[in-house]
């Protein structure tokens, strides 16, 4: 790609020049889509961070300039597709509901929400530990566990909950 006859050579400079180019333009393009590039709102849009990290090592190790270049414009691509999907996401409730998970309740009121559970795949002992890396201290002041859109689990402790922090989120008790 630089050096023909020195390999060594052309592997160092290729990994000088090309990384800080793929990071660069991976930069540019999002500071053009918006920070919402790298977030976890969706399960959309962690795939598109992790395809995005993959297409910035493709490029990084490219070994000619159209492979470069293709990883280049794949990840603009992808970025612009997942802005283009977001702005459909909120003007329609049915792009919104195709490409969204919905939030629910794993624990409320002391009790686990088992066939919750059982759906989501999550066993009890995932909400003991988050309960304890949230430094919730007193069962009782567990108010609600909750799945979120993007797998991360949330535990609301404290004296109150107030109704609205759960909107959004499905309710087995609310039928």
């Amino acid at each position: 790609m630089f050096f023909d006859n020195a390999a060594t050579l052309d592997l160092l400079t290729r990994a000088l020049i090309l990384d800080p180019l793929a990071v660069l333009w991976a930069t540019f393009t999002v500071q053009i889509v918006g920070l919402r590039s790298f977030s976890k709102m969706t399960a959309f849009d962690f795939i598109i961070t992790i395809a995005t990290g993959s297409l910035l090592a493709n490029a990084a190790v490219a070994t000619e300039w159209p492979a470069f270049l293709q990883s280049a414009v794949a990840m603009s691509a992808l970025l612009a597709f997942q802005a283009l999907l977001a702005w459909f996401r909120r003007k329609s409730s049915a792009v919104r509901d195709l490409l969204s998970n919905e939030p629910v309740i794993l624990f409320r009121n002391g009790k686990f929400e088992r066939e919750t559970m059982a759906r989501v795949r999550i066993a009890e002992d995932d909400i003991w530990a988050k309960m304890r890396e949230a430094n919730a201290l007193e069962l009782a002041k567990v108010q609600a566990v909750v799945l979120e859109t993007t797998g991360d689990i949330s535990v609301l402790h404290g004296d109150v909950l107030e109704d609205r922090i759960l909107t959004g989120v499905r309710d087995p008790d609310a039928g």
